[in-house]
């Protein structure tokens, strides 16, 4: 039901209030501001106090238009009612409640708009007690996105006179207006007139929020190229000011090179001939410059690299020098320089005296050496077959024998550079008469008779010696073998033993003869012969063994014809031969044929027992 704004009643009443106003009054208690997030629900206390107790009052809530300074009623009440107005942008969103048991009513707002900041009025009039009005400012807040910033994505030269853009930041629907402010390291920017600028651009949306979008210009310094600029966003909210900070970025800074270094990159340590050689360029300017190469006593001759790295393939010690690196900044047209020494070290080939080969006469001395030049210090040793026989540049030979020659290498290293080695080697030839072992003495032997020995000689000398043999008391005799080495030459002889026998071994060069002498007596056991000489692989060992089958055959042998002729199967015929038969002969039988000759004889079994076909020398 709307109130009736024109009725006499409310005319009588306004008028009575005025004329009693001069000896009543009411106190009004209103909050300056009340501070909501958009959306939430307000309240806004009004507290009245009347110095007379109204017979009756009512209570009016009025709002000021935001575009213009009118103000537009959106409730009443009195003891009988209470109305909102309609047809406002409050209507249905508002209600007035008392407060507790103080004199007061709350007006609450729901789904607080960001159109909701005005000034609300409260109104009370108590007729004859006096009327009052109080006024609170209803203020919304609505924090705004996460900042984003974004840098400058070309390299910004320290040598521009004026500050250029770095970056930009914006900060979206905040209410009220956010604020932004740089910083550099952890350090704020502020506006500085030559060095920094800041450009700020604000825009109300449609929907009442704000977008505030700033531009810091900069004038950089080589120092800027590690530091981190951000950007940060201060806001308000109820009772508080809070803040959020961008992600730090970090700028490209174009600045002139003042310094290069040239270095080594490859190999590690120490440098040899045959190595491949890396050195690299760096100056401190950025974008790095165009580097150039050359060598320190040829700057006119730029030498072929890839970028900033120069490649020397089997390096030699011409290479050896100090090597220059030159950098022209584009910017400032100055040069710049850096410089490294390369020292290729090298190890020639062994040089061995005496060279190839020397010949030295028995119990002469030599003195050897190798030398091989090298950039560093070096370390020889010397060997022969394989074993260490001396260090040092110089091998000394002392005495020399026939166990003095061969031949001798040296192994010269560098002990500081591994990779670097050499070697050389001399034959040394020990020249003299023949020399054989024991030759002073006659060896003596015992065998027995009809058996073949085996004598042998060897004989060290240079020139290599020939060998002969003289044999008294036997025919029988042959030289099976003849060898010759680098040093000596062996003979081997075979001998059959008839009688005593005396035998020399005769050794002889150009240099002189020796001799050495075999004396072989019969021994007085008999012995097993054997019709054919031995070879060089055949040893007494084996000769006992056959010995001893032999003898265990012969019994064998012997109690069986024994035990045919206890039995009386044994017969013999005209013609020399004993025949020995059994009835029902088989597969089992025995039979032994025995001839006689007049050089030798042989006992031959020529079937044995279970079929076996074995001849005595298998058995």
């Amino acid at each position: 039901m709307a109130f009736p704004k024109n009725s006499f009643l409310l005319l009588f009443v306004l008028i009575c209030s005025l004329s009693l106003n001069a000896w009543a009054k009411v106190d009004m208690t209103m909050e300056e501001s009340v501070e909501v997030y958009l959306g939430d629900s307000a309240g806004i206390p009004c507290q009245y106090v009347f110095s007379e107790q109204p017979r009756a009052f009512m209570i009016q809530w009025f709002v000021r238009n935001p575009s213009s300074s009118s103000r537009e009623r959106i409730y009443y009440g009195d003891n009988a009612q209470q109305i909102v107005d309609d047809g406002t942008d409050f209507t249905g969103r508002i209600t007035v409640s008392n407060v507790g048991d103080k004199e007061g009513v709350l007006l609450t707002i729901q789904d607080v708009q960001l159109t909701d900041e005005r000034e609300f009025f409260c109104q009370v009039n108590g007729m004859a007690a006096g009327n009052g009005e109080g006024k609170t400012h209803l203020r919304v807040f609505d924090p705004p996105m996460a900042p984003v910033i974004e840098g400058v994505h070309a390299g910004i030269s320290v040598t521009n006179e004026l500050p250029s853009k770095i970056a930009s930041c914006e900060a979206r629907n905040g209410f009220p207006r956010p604020n932004i402010t740089w910083y550099r390291g952890i350090s704020p920017l502020t506006p500085t007139h030559g060095q920094i600028n800041v450009v700020i651009l604000v825009t109300r949306e449609s929907s009442g929020f704000y977008t505030v979008q700033s531009e810091l210009q900069y004038k950089v310094a080589k120092e800027d190229k590690d530091v981190l600029f951000s950007c940060e966003v201060s806001y308000y909210v109820p009772g508080a000011v809070r803040t959020a900070e961008s992600k730090g970025i970090n700028i490209t800074v174009h600045y002139p090179t003042t310094v290069v270094e040239l270095w080594k990159e490859s190999p590690q340590g120490l440098v040899k001939e045959g190595d491949t050689v890396e050195i690299r360029c760096q100056g401190d300017g950025n974008p790095p410059p165009p580097f150039t190469f050359n060598r320190e006593q040829e700057q006119e001759t730029a030498l072929e690299a890839s970028d900033d790295t120069l490649v020397l393939r089997e390096v030699t010690r011409g290479d050896s020098g100090v090597y220059q690196c030159r950098s022209l900044d584009l910017d400032t047209y100055e040069e710049v320089m850096g410089d490294v020494q390369l020292i290729v070290h090298y190890l020639d080939p062994a040089l061995v005296v005496p060279k190839d080969s020397e010949i030295m006469f028995k119990g002469e001395s030599l003195t050897a050496t190798c030398n091989a030049l090298s950039s560093l210090e070096t370390f020889t040793v010397w060997f022969k077959n394989g074993q260490q026989v001396g260090t040092g540049h110089m091998l000394f030979l002392q005495d020399a024998t026939y166990d003095t020659a061969g031949e001798y290498v040296c192994e010269v290293t560098v002990p500081s550079l591994p990779g670097l080695h050499t070697s050389g080697s001399v034959h040394i030839i020990v020249q003299g008469a023949p020399q054989m072992k024991d030759a002073d003495r006659e060896v003596e032997m015992e065998e027995g008779a009809g058996k073949w020995v085996n004598l042998s000689c060897e004989a060290h000398a240079h020139p290599l010696p020939t060998i002969s043999w003289t044999v008294t008391g036997s025919q029988s005799w042959r030289e099976v073998l003849t060898s010759a080495t680098e040093h000596s030459t062996i003979s081997l002889v075979s001998v059959k033993v008839t009688s005593d026998i005396t035998a020399f071994c005769n050794a002889t060069n150009e240099m002189g003869t020796e001799a050495k002498s075999f004396s072989i007596s019969i021994s007085a056991i008999p012995m097993v012969t054997s019709t054919a000489p031995y070879s060089p692989a055949e040893g007494n060992g084996v000769i006992i063994v056959v010995v001893i089958i032999c003898i265990l055959l012969l019994a064998v042998l012997a109690s069986v014809l024994y035990f045919l002729h206890k039995k009386g199967k044994i017969t013999c015929g005209r013609s020399g031969k004993q025949e020995i038969t059994k009835e029902n002969p088989n597969k089992d039988g025995i039979v032994v044929e025995m001839k006689t000759d007049t050089k030798t004889e042989e006992a031959v079994l020529l079937k044995g027992v279970s079929g076996d076909k074995n001849g005595p020398s298998n058995q």
